[in-house]
């Protein structure tokens, strides 16, 4: 066996985590300086090395180092001298991913791919507006138009908001309140580069599932950035979930899963998410490994993770925890009390002394048993701990396996350019319809004014023809008169 078989080692016995039970998914917990960073390069890179892809966000980008070999850290070396490990040192096959594109390629999905529920809850809509922005992908949907980026829906909540009265009829009422909520959110999102996120060439899931020379390929979504909005960092990750959960095929009891899902600070996941996709995220948790993936939650108290979704957790990795607070003392009882009891280890007492890149492991067995707690020293990964430079991550990307496929944005026809087009037809009719009606008003008032002026000859002519035959009658009555 060699070094990439062992998670950790405790007294005598190594202890691995078995393929064949990693997509039963897993729990990595412990305070902040503890080692969960270091376990968590070490599982990834131990998958990588028998074909298995991974997705991992690396929030402070310490993570980068894994494309990198190992070697020159004193205390690395230390630790395979302690544990009798041969120093074997290599490095993975790894794709970057940004959402604005700096330190990765830009990572992309559409407003109708990420769905109303996602949406709601990144823009923090109450029930109401939740509501009124399901209405308005549904009438997209229903006259044919694309939601693919923030202009699109932000044009279509507007023209929703016009034609309210009509919509109504089918489709129930449209506050006005909540399609100016639903405005405002959407600004606020674009002030915060939401706006990054939206658009095309979306993400090929497949892309994320490929491998290079026998190795899975580590996706490093990079979170530096994106955990200045926690929610949309949470929403992202939740959409590729989903995205695999939909798109893959059933994969039944595999030797080995088809891919790893690592999620970072967890504790964002869940943190103010309504009950509707707490459900959500427990049945894409229950049911994505029948499709062959393993999803591991990395956060500091386990606690963090609700109940229901914690008890599909089998692989368990505890480093240490504080208990200053009467919070903290209720997640280190959680944390001891939920894995298998060993009657020789007092697991509440051993999580409060546990030394750096010291923890409490639980493996399923091959029947998918959790075994029994062991204290034990996590095998250092076998390549380089800590970031990689700047030139370097530039010519990993270069020679990335993607290419240059989502480097560049591409604005298709959708939702926004139809609903421009239709304004700027339904103006120019109406400017036709003013001009007919102007036009028209114009021959009516000439038509009034040649008419005035006939009449006015013809009673002219009438007073002066009665004129000049009044007066010769009266000259004919007259003269006969004075003839007489």
């Amino acid at each position: 066996m060699s070094n990439f078989d062992f998670i950790a080692k405790s007294d005598d016995q190594f202890l691995s985590l078995l393929p064949s039970m990693a997509n039963r998914h897993g729990l990595i917990t412990g305070a902040t300086g503890t080692g969960k960073t270091i376990t968590l390069q070490k599982v990834i890179e131990s998958f990588s090395a028998i074909g298995v892809p991974c997705v991992v966000s690396d929030i402070k980008g310490d993570l980068s180092g894994i494309a990198n070999v190992g070697g020159n850290n004193e205390r690395v070396s230390e630790r395979f001298k302690l544990l009798g490990l041969e120093e074997v040192y290599t490095e993975c096959p790894v794709t970057f991913w940004d959402v604005w594109g700096e330190n990765g390629h830009p990572i992309r999905t559409t407003i109708s791919d990420m769905g109303p529920l996602l949406l709601s809850r990144l823009m923090t809509l109450n029930e109401t507006q939740s509501g009124v922005l399901n209405l308005v992908f549904k009438v997209a949907d229903d006259e044919g138009l694309a939601l693919l980026d923030l202009k699109d829906l932000r044009a279509m909540v507007q023209n929703v908001g016009e034609r309210a009265k009509e919509l109504s009829l089918n489709y129930g009422n449209v506050s006005t309140a909540s399609i100016g909520a639903i405005q405002r959110a959407l600004l606020s999102l674009e002030s915060q580069g939401a706006d990054r996120l939206f658009g095309e060439p979306m993400l090929n899931i497949h892309d994320l599932i490929q491998t290079v020379n026998d190795k899975g390929v580590v996706n490093l979504l990079d979170a530096t950035k994106l955990m200045n909005t926690p929610k949309l960092y949470a929403s992202l990750l939740l959409w590729i979930l989903s995205e695999l959960f939909e798109l893959l095929p059933e994969a039944g009891d595999n030797k080995k899963p088809k891919l790893l899902f690592f999620f970072d600070e967890a504790h964002l996941l869940f943190n103010d998410a309504p009950d509707v996709l707490i459900d959500k995220i427990e049945q894409v948790v229950r049911l994505i490994r029948s499709k062959g993936v393993g999803i591991y939650f990395i956060t500091q108290h386990p606690n963090d993770i609700p109940e229901k979704i914690a008890a599909q957790l089998g692989n368990r990795i505890a480093h240490a925890l504080r208990a200053f607070t009467p919070k903290d003392q209720q997640a280190l009882r959680a944390a001891a009390e939920t894995m298998r009891d060993n009657e020789n280890l007092d697991e509440k007492t051993a999580l409060m002394e546990l030394g750096v890149g010291e923890a409490l492991v639980s493996f399923l067995d091959e029947k998918g048993t959790p075994q029994i707690t062991q204290r034990a020293l996590i095998v250092p990964p076998l390549s380089h701990i800590g970031p990689i430079t700047p030139a370097r991550r530039k010519e990993l990307m270069a020679n990335s396996i993607v290419g240059n496929t989502y480097d560049t944005s591409v604005d298709a026809e959708s939702a926004y350019e139809k609903l421009t087009q239709r304004l700027q037809e339904q103006a120019s009719q109406k400017a036709e319809e003013e001009e007919l009606k102007a036009q028209g008003k114009e021959e009516k008032s000439a038509g009034r004014g040649r008419e005035s002026a006939t009449e006015a000859l013809a009673k002219s002519a009438a007073r002066a023809i009665g004129s000049q035959l009044g007066r010769a009658i009266i000259r004919g009555i007259l003269g006969s008169i004075f003839k007489k």
